[in-house]
């Protein structure tokens, strides 16, 4: 059973959203009024999806919204009656993973929640993805710069020189990015 948290002022309004979702199947865990502990409560009570409810979202609300999906994120669904698509934009790079426009019947609840999800978690996954692409290609170009500085301080071709790396790396128990940062490092000081 995922644990939800609500977010809402409006307590009219949350009664029913809350009734909604115990019947959808869900654990509602707490009702907070707004958004600025949101990610204090978020570490506190560690929901599974945060659900924020408001007319309009504030600019306090993105940035603490912001705030918590750097230190803890989790899906975030959000309904409201402002359908202006600049605040739509800035919800989602906030970090809203499905922002609905109006009230929205039962039946279609959990889709939206699924769907919510669905995009956190691929988005999590691309982010993921672009951190290791990012890492190897910051490990080819130390790689890069500790053989071209082989190749000019040994007269090396480039696959002597990789050869070379790769040999000693092996030797050491280490590996060839952690050595060419080593070869680069030293070149500094000889520099």
């Amino acid at each position: 059973m995922l644990k939800v948290m609500i977010v809402d002022s409006d307590l009219e309004r949350t009664s029913p959203l809350k009734q909604s979702l115990i019947d959808t199947g869900f654990d509602v865990i707490a009702h907070i009024e707004d958004t600025d502990n949101l990610d204090d409560a978020c570490c506190e009570l560690q929901p599974d999806i945060v659900i924020i409810d408001t007319d309009s979202p504030s600019r306090d609300t993105l940035e603490n919204i912001c705030v918590m999906s750097m230190h803890d994120p989790r899906p975030i669904v959000m309904f409201t009656h402002d359908d202006d698509k600049a605040m739509i934009k800035s919800a989602t790079q906030a970090g809203v993973c499905a922002y609905v426009v109006g009230s929205i019947p039962n039946g279609r609840l959990r889709p939206v929640i699924d769907a919510a999800i669905a995009r956190f978690d691929e988005f999590n996954q691309l982010k993921a993805e672009l951190h290791e692409a990012n890492a190897k290609l910051s490990e080819r170009k130390i790689i890069d710069r500790a053989k071209g500085l082989m190749m000019k301080q040994r007269g090396m071709t480039e696959e002597e020189a990789y050869n070379a790396l790769r040999s000693t790396a092996m030797q050491k128990n280490m590996r060839m990015a952690t050595l060419s940062e080593q070869i680069v490092e030293a070149a500094k000081l000889l520099l």
